[in-house]
């Protein structure tokens, strides 16, 4: 699993059959400190993340392994919304009260 951040979507009228229904979103990478890493995947979205969140996703074949993906050609897929997250006893991310690098 990788920490992203929502920012931005992708909208595709014509695609296979296996995608239609699917909302696909950009995710930008982040460390474990909160800190862009410059890598950015277009995943489905199993949660209803909206821009600005930080969330979980999984890339390559365990993409393919939540409900709404299974048996589809996906290669990224927002598995969870993270609501915080800390490193060694320290508070990095709280949807709350955002922290750290790029967390305001």
């Amino acid at each position: 699993m990788l920490i992203g951040e929502v920012v931005g979507t992708v909208v595709a009228t014509r695609k296979d059959e296996k995608l239609v229904g699917l909302k696909f979103q950009v995710v930008r990478e982040v460390d474990e400190r909160n800190v862009p890493t410059g890598k950015y995947v277009v995943a489905v979205d199993a949660v209803g993340a909206g821009r600005g969140d930080r969330v979980l996703y999984a890339a390559g074949s365990s993409a393919r392994q939540t409900t709404l993906t299974d048996g589809r050609p996906a290669d990224a897929v927002i598995m969870a919304i993270v609501d915080s997250w800390d490193v060694e006893g320290e508070a990095i991310w709280s949807e709350q009260a955002p922290v750290g690098e790029g967390g305001a």
